[in-house]
C-alpha cells in the first residue's frame, strides 16, 4: 500500500494540482513563492490539524475572492427585496485535499471506511477532505445580518451627522463587515470545518496541460470520522525548529512534539516517557533499575532526616507540632526523567589533552553549532517518529491490543538544509528514508510502508535525488487581471524512453552542482570564455540591470551537447537563452570562418536540432531576430537562440559587413578601437598585431582565426576581466540582444506573476491579508 498521488485544489497558489509521491521519498523543488510551502501546508492541515482549525481566509485561493464576495452580495441584495435567499455557490471554490492510494486486494481490511463499492477488488482508493461551511444556510443569516447591522449602522450615523450640520451624503465608515470576504476573515474558524468524502475510482481523470482535473462530488454524504485512523501515520519535521534558543517549556505535550519547535533535551525527555519510562508497564529489567532508584531515594531519605532534625528542633520550641498536631516528615521522590529537565541534559564531549593525560570536557547543548544541532535533532526526530509507528518499548503498552498498525507512515519534512553544509544535506537525503527504515519489522518488508515528502530550496539536495523522486513547482502566470497560480511537473517523465539524455543530464548537474530548479531563468553558455565575460557584461552595463536583480542560473554547456537538455527545460516551463557559437563549416565539413554562397553550414546540434532547426549558413546568418525566439504557447515560456550574426563594421576606413563565429573575434570586432591600443600579452597582443597589420576586414577575420587557432581562450578572458574600465568593453552585438531579450521576459513574467507593480489603470487583486506564498 502507498499513496499514489494527492491532488490539491483552491488552496493558496494550487488552484488545481496534482501531485505524484515516490514509493519512498519525493522531493519537491522550485522556485521562491511557486508552492512548495502551499503543499506541505496544505497537507499539515487537512491531514494533521484537521481538528485545529488551522484555516483561515488565506488559504482560499486569491483568485475566487471576487466570487466569494459577489456571492455574499446576491444574498444581501435578495434580503434587502425579501427574496428567498440564492443557494450558496460553495463548490468551486472551497479548498480540498484528495488523497488517492493504492491498495492490494489482500489489504481490503484496513481501508473498509473508504471502499467506494461491495465489489471493489484492490486497485486505486481515493479520499477527498475539504473545508467546507458547518451550517451553509445558517452561515447566510450570520452574514445577512451582520452585513445589515452594519449598514444600519451606517445610516444611523450619517443620519446623526445630517443632525449636526455635516454633509451626510459623504459620512462614511468602514463599519465590519464591509464584503463576504471581510467576514469570513474573522468567523471562519467557527463557521467552517473540514469533512472527508469517498471518491470515485472510475472517475479518476488525468490532468490537462498540467492542470488537474478532480471529480465533482454530486452531492456525496461526508463519512463519519477520521477516514485515515489506523491507516495512515503522519509526522512532521516543520521549517521552524528554533535552535539556538534556551526554552524553560518542559511540557511533554505529544502534539507540540510533533509538530512544534523542540530542542534535543526535549526529545530526549519525551522519548523516555513514551518508549523508556521504569515506571510505565515495568518489565524484568526494569526491575533492577527500580531497585536502584528505591536503594538511592532511602539513602537520600537518611540524609534529609539527619539535615532537618536541628531545623524541626528549632521549630518544636516554638510550640509547634503540639500533642495534638502532625508530626512533619520530609522525604524524597526520584523519578528519573527529571534529570533530564534542564538545558544541560544533552551535553557534547570534547576531548583535550593537556600534554601528560586525556580528559573530556562538557559543553551544553546550546554551545554546539546551530548545524550539527540541527541534524542531530532532525535524525533524533525521525528515530523517534518510527519507534512511536513501531510502539517501541513502553509506547506498546499505551494502545489496546486490537488496535492495529497502521500499515502506512507519512513523513513530512520542511527545508531540512536549514543551518546545514551542503555535505551534510546531501548526507541527510541519503540516509533519511534508510533512518525511517531502520526496524526489524520494516527493512524491506512490504507490509509496511514509508513515504517521505520532503521541501527543498537547496540544489545539493536536489542533485542527490534521482528524477524519480522530483516534483518541480511552476509558476504559472495569471494572465490580464487574473492571480497567477502554480501547477506541479513529476521530472521523472522528463525524459521519456532517452535514458542515454537522462543519464547525462542527471550527471551533469550533479557535477555543476547548478540551481536550475530554483531559477527564474537559465543561461547557457558555449564554454569558459563566455562564463567568464558574459556575467561581467551584466555586472557592468546598465541595460543589463534587471538580470542583476534576478535568480538566473549559468549553465557552461557547449552547443554540441546544450540541446541534451531541451526536454528537461521544456518540461519545468523555464525561460531559456542559449549563447552558443554559430561553428560554421565548409563544404567538406571541415572548420572554416562563415563566407556567404560558398554552401557553408553550422555543426552547431543545437541550432540544428533544437532551434531555428537549420542547417544553412547563409539562412542562418539571414535569420531575423524575431525568428530566433521559440515560443512554447500552451507552456506559456520561451527559449532564445544567440549566435554570430553579421554586423556593419569599419575598418580602416571601409563600412561593411563583418561576420564572426566566436565569442573572441565577435568581442574584437565590437571593441576596434579598444583593442588597436589594449595592452597586454597572449591573445590580446596577438589581435593588437592583427589589427595593425591587416589591409581590410577580409584579411582580419583570416588574421584573427589564426590568432584564436592558437588556443589562449581562457586566458584571454581572464585578462579582460582585468581591464581599466570594465565598462568600456562592449558586449557583441548577439550577446547584446540576447540579454535584453532575457530581461524583457523577466520584467514581463514579473508582471504577470504579480511580483512587479502593476499599471494604474489596471484593476488591482482583491485586498486582505495574505500568507506567505499566497501574496502575489
Amino acid at each position: 500500500m502507498h499513496i499514489d498521488f494527492i491532488e490539491i485544489a483552491n488552496f493558496r497558489k494550487l488552484m488545481s494540482t496534482r501531485i505524484g509521491l515516490s514509493k519512498e521519498k519525493t522531493v519537491f523543488v522550485g522556485a521562491n513563492n511557486s508552492g512548495k510551502t502551499s503543499a506541505i501546508t496544505a497537507l499539515r492541515y487537512f491531514l494533521l490539524d484537521r481538528e485545529r482549525h488551522s484555516f483561515c481566509l488565506n488559504d482560499f485561493t486569491l483568485s475566487h475572492w471576487p466570487a466569494i464576495n459577489a456571492m455574499g452580495a446576491a444574498w444581501h441584495s435578495a434580503y434587502a427585496a425579501n427574496q428567498p435567499l440564492p443557494e450558496p455557490a460553495w463548490e468551486s471554490v472551497l479548498p480540498f485535499l484528495d488523497v488517492w492510494l493504492q491498495v492490494a486486494e489482500n489489504e481490503v481490511h484496513y481501508v473498509q471506511k473508504i471502499l467506494p463499492t461491495l465489489d471493489w477488488d484492490g486497485g486505486s482508493l481515493g479520499v477527498r477532505m475539504r473545508l467546507e461551511p458547518k451550517d451553509a444556510a445558517q452561515l447566510q443569516q450570520e452574514y445577512v445580518a451582520a452585513r445589515t447591522q452594519a449598514l444600519e449602522l451606517q445610516a444611523a450615523g450619517a443620519a446623526l451627522a445630517a443632525q449636526q450640520g455635516k454633509d451626510a451624503s459623504s459620512f462614511q465608515v468602514a463599519i465590519w463587515p464591509q464584503n463576504f470576504v471581510e467576514f469570513l476573515q474573522r468567523r471562519l474558524a467557527s463557521t467552517f470545518t473540514v469533512r472527508a468524502y469517498v471518491l470515485d475510482p472510475a472517475a479518476c481523470v488525468n490532468p490537462e496541460h498540467g492542470t488537474a482535473q478532480p471529480q465533482a462530488l454530486n452531492g456525496s454524504e461526508p463519512i463519519e470520522g477520521d477516514p485515515f485512523r489506523g491507516l495512515i501515520r503522519i509526522d512532521e519535521i516543520s521549517a521552524q525548529r528554533g535552535f539556538g534558543v534556551a526554552n524553560d517549556d518542559n511540557s511533554e505535550d505529544t502534539a507540540s512534539a510533533v509538530n512544534g519547535s523542540r530542542k534535543l533535551s526535549v526529545q530526549l525527555r519525551q522519548y523516555y516517557t513514551r518508549h523508556l519510562d521504569p515506571y510505565e508497564n515495568p518489565d524484568a529489567q526494569d526491575l533492577l533499575a527500580l531497585k536502584a532508584i528505591e536503594e538511592a531515594q532511602q539513602a537520600f531519605n537518611l540524609r534529609l532526616s539527619d539535615g532537618f532534625k536541628s531545623p524541626l528542633k528549632e521549630m518544636h520550641k516554638l510550640g509547634y507540632p503540639g500533642v495534638t498536631d502532625p508530626k512533619l516528615n520530609i522525604s524524597t521522590r526520584l523519578r528519573p526523567v527529571e534529570g533530564l529537565n534542564h538545558d544541560a541534559a544533552v551535553q557534547f564531549v570534547v576531548p583535550i589533552h593537556d600534554g601528560e593525560r586525556a580528559t573530556d570536557l562538557y559543553l551544553p547543548e546550546d554551545s554546539n553549532g546551530l548545524g550539527y544541532q540541527n541534524l542531530i535533532s532532525m535524525v533524533f526526530r525521525l528515530m523517534a517518529f518510527r519507534d512511536s509507528w513501531m510502539r517501541v518499548g513502553k509506547a506498546k503498552h499505551g494502545v489496546s491490543d486490537d488496535t492495529i498498525i497502521p500499515p502506512l507512515h507519512l513523513v513530512l519534512i520542511e527545508e531540512p538544509e536549514v543551518h546545514l553544509h551542503t555535505q551534510v544535506q546531501q548526507v541527510f537525503i541519503r540516509q533519511a528514508h534508510k533512518i525511517l527504515r531502520n526496524h526489524v519489522e520494516l527493512g524491506k518488508s512490504k507490509n509496511f510502508a514509508t513515504q517521505m515528502v520532503v521541501s527543498t530550496h537547496s540544489s545539493h539536495i536536489a542533485h542527490e535525488c534521482e528524477f524519480d523522486a522530483l516534483r518541480y513547482f511552476r509558476r504559472l502566470p495569471g494572465g490580464d487581471k487574473s492571480i497567477p497560480t502554480s501547477c506541479v511537473v513529476n521530472l521523472g517523465s522528463a525524459f521519456g524512453a532517452e535514458q542515454e539524455t537522462k543519464r547525462f543530464v542527471t550527471r551533469y548537474l550533479r557535477v555543476t552542482h547548478c540551481d536550475l530548479f530554483f531559477a527564474d531563468a537559465a543561461i547557457l553558455i558555449e564554454g569558459p570564455a563566455e562564463r567568464i565575460l558574459v556575467p561581467n557584461f551584466v555586472n557592468y552595463h546598465t541595460e543589463f540591470e534587471k538580470l542583476s536583480e534576478s535568480y538566473i542560473t549559468w549553465l557552461e554547456i557547449g552547443g554540441s551537447h546544450a540541446h541534451k537538455l531541451r526536454s528537461l527545460i521544456e518540461k519545468i516551463g523555464l525561460t531559456t537563452l542559449v549563447i552558443t557559437d554559430i561553428d560554421s563549416c565548409n563544404a567538406a565539413g571541415s572548420s572554416a570562418p562563415p563566407v556567404r554562397g560558398t554552401g557553408c553550414t553550422t555543426r552547431n546540434s543545437t541550432l540544428r536540432k533544437w532551434w531555428p532547426t537549420i542547417d544553412d549558413l547563409d539562412s542562418l546568418l539571414d535569420k531575423p531576430e524575431h525568428e530566433k525566439v521559440k515560443t512554447y504557447v500552451d507552456e506559456k515560456f520561451s527559449v532564445r537562440v544567440a549566435y554570430q550574426s553579421p554586423i556593419e563594421a569599419t575598418f580602416k576606413g571601409e563600412t561593411t559587413e563583418a561576420l564572426s563565429y566566436t565569442l573572441e573575434d565577435a568581442i574584437v570586432l565590437a571593441n576596434l578601437d579598444l583593442f588597436k591600443t589594449l595592452p597586454g600579452t597572449g591573445l590580446i597582443a596577438k589581435f593588437r598585431t592583427a589589427i595593425a597589420e591587416s589591409a581590410n576586414l577580409s584579411a582580419l577575420s583570416v588574421a584573427l582565426k589564426a590568432a584564436i587557432d592558437g588556443g589562449g581562450k581562457a586566458e584571454f578572458a581572464l585578462d579582460l576581466l582585468d581591464i581599466e574600465k570594465p565598462g568600456s568593453l562592449m558586449p557583441p552585438a548577439y550577446i547584446k540582444d540576447g540579454l535584453l531579450w532575457l530581461a524583457s521576459q523577466l520584467e514581463q513574467k514579473q508582471v504577470e506573476l504579480g511580483l512587479a507593480q502593476i499599471p494604474e489603470n489596471d484593476e488591482a487583486p482583491p485586498t486582505g491579508e495574505a500568507s506567505e506564498e499566497v501574496a502575489a
